[in-house]
């Protein structure tokens, strides 16, 4: 595959585009009347306009109808994959019910794999070859999502732990008042901790 050229020629590949170089203030409120979805693009474009007219920021940082669809249309592609993983992953862990938590955070991670994996097919497909710095992101981003998982696991382990030795030592106490044999609150405690 070829890189993309603009009108001089220059090779346009890895180039950000104006809207992704607008100042934080005039990106979130362009993000946000486009989140809306109540305003055409063209309000939307006028607003952006309007807003950088009263800050007193340079006119060439106004984006144009073309980037401004151009940026619309990726961040709908983006929110449809993004509603896409959400509905799935809600129907996986409806059908996983009362299972397991680590059930759960396995089915996370392997989604987050699977849109990693995707994301690099993509860039591969559209620009014939992985970017480095995707595949560093890609990377840290599977690290993360494994960091998660085992912390959320030990938590579960902690909270589940907690729970078991108060309810030991209350039914220890329950028990003793109820004039049980030392035996049976032993064999009790040990019910509950999962010992016996």
């Amino acid at each position: 595959m070829t890189d993309k050229a603009d009108k001089q020629g220059k090779p346009t590949r890895g180039r950000r585009s104006k809207i992704d170089l607008l100042p934080d203030d005039v990106k979130s409120l362009l993000d946000g009347l486009l989140r809306d979805g109540k305003n055409s693009q063209q309000e939307v474009l006028d607003a952006v306009h309007d807003y950088i007219e009263q800050q007193g920021l340079p006119e060439d940082i106004k984006p144009s109808r073309s980037g401004l669809n151009r940026y619309a249309t990726r961040m709908e592609a983006i929110g449809r994959d993004l509603r896409d993983v959400r509905e799935v992953s809600q129907a996986l862990v409806g059908q996983l019910g009362d299972k397991p938590t680590g059930e759960v955070s396995r089915l996370i991670l392997e989604i987050g794999r699977t849109q990693l994996f995707k994301a690099m097919m993509h860039a591969n497909e559209q620009e014939g070859e992985v970017d480095i710095g995707m595949i560093k992101d890609a990377m840290l981003a599977a690290q993360r999502l494994e960091s998660a998982a085992m912390q959320s696991h030990k938590r579960e382990k902690e909270i589940r732990k907690a729970f078991a030795e108060e309810a030991a030592a209350t039914a220890e106490k329950i028990a003793k008042k109820a004039g049980l044999t030392a035996e049976t609150v032993s064999n009790i405690k040990k019910e509950i901790l999962g010992i016996a």
